[in-house]
């Protein structure tokens, strides 16, 4: 007993991925399905990402948002899945010390950057059908600007004091992560540190990010809806309904996971490891594919680049 506590996270190196617990034979199929969800999470996101820049009628507080969704969205997915990816055949599923610490810290700040991100475009979609009068002031490009800053700084504030806290840990029960990429929820299962700190901690990150924006959202689609009864067209309600349901669908599977993951007992880890693919990678892959076929705009920016380029070649 005194040799496990005496050992120190400094003394570890490394760390094993279990992954999925499922017969070895279906690791291939499950390589397979990760590697054709990342394709299109890579296709889709900087798809979009190309359509906004290069398109001047999207330029737009919903599509400077929209863009920048891209972007978490790729690179979030990009700190999971290759390394996901890898240990389907890898035979050791390690991950070193220091990799594990940058793959919880990037996945941290950008889940937690794509929450407000979430919020500030529900605010952007309240403003331009609540008062669309206002919308160029008080959307201006300064303004969207900050928003995305602050989204940002939150995501970094908090994933730097997360990481900081939960590597200060002595990790002396075991190297092995029960999961397919380093979480927090694993992670405080190999220490054996006092962990009522940490978890208090945590819970309250959780719930200062989750309320406040899962508020904002819900207030302003709350004004929205009650906006767009008012529209005597039925054409007219469509068309703003058709705006904003895509992203209530988003916001659902995304904070749903969330919730489900980091404020629920940790009971069932094969369960969260199924819930957490909805953040990691299945909204990743939705977002591009949503936004797109469901919007006239991006669809129509789409066969004009294809066409500009059919041209030149």
């Amino acid at each position: 007993m005194g040799d496990r506590e005496t050992c120190n996270h400094s003394e570890v190196t490394d760390f094993i991925l279990v992954g999925f617990r499922v017969r070895p034979e279906l690791h291939i199929l499950l390589f397979l399905l990760f590697l054709l969800v990342y394709a299109m999470i890579l296709l889709g996101n900087i798809g979009m990402m190309v359509i906004i820049t290069f398109d001047p009628r999207l330029n737009t507080p919903m599509y400077f948002f929209l863009g920048n969704l891209s972007f978490i969205d790729l690179f979030y997915s990009s700190v999971i899945a290759p390394k996901a990816m890898i240990n389907f055949w890898s035979e050791s599923k390690s991950i070193s010390y220091a990799g594990c610490v940058t793959q919880f810290f990037l996945f941290a700040l950008f889940i937690v950057t794509e929450g407000f991100l979430l919020a500030a475009m529900a605010y952007d979609r309240f403003i331009a059908i609540c008062n669309p009068l206002l919308y160029t002031v008080q959307m201006s490009t300064r303004v969207c600007v900050q928003l995305v800053a602050g989204s940002y700084f939150c995501g970094c504030i908090t994933s730097v004091l997360q990481t900081s806290m939960t590597f200060a840990l002595s990790f002396c029960a075991s190297r092995t992560i029960d999961h397919f990429y380093c979480d927090i929820r694993p992670l405080q299962r190999l220490s054996c540190s006092d962990l009522f700190t940490l978890k208090m901690v945590s819970f309250t990150f959780s719930v200062l990010i989750v309320f406040p924006t899962i508020l904002v959202i819900i207030v302003s689609y709350l004004y929205i809806v009650t906006t767009v009864l008012k529209i005597p067209s039925t054409e007219g309600r469509q068309k703003a309904f058709s705006t904003c349901s895509s992203h209530l669908g988003v916001v659902s599977v995304l904070y749903g996971a969330v919730f489900f993951v980091y404020l629920t007992p940790d009971t069932f880890p094969e369960l969260s490891k199924v819930a957490s693919l909805c953040y990691t990678l299945l909204t990743p892959m939705l977002n591009p594919l949503i936004y797109s076929l469901r919007n006239k705009d991006v669809k129509e920016a789409l066969y004009k680049l294809l066409e500009k380029k059919s041209t030149i070649l």
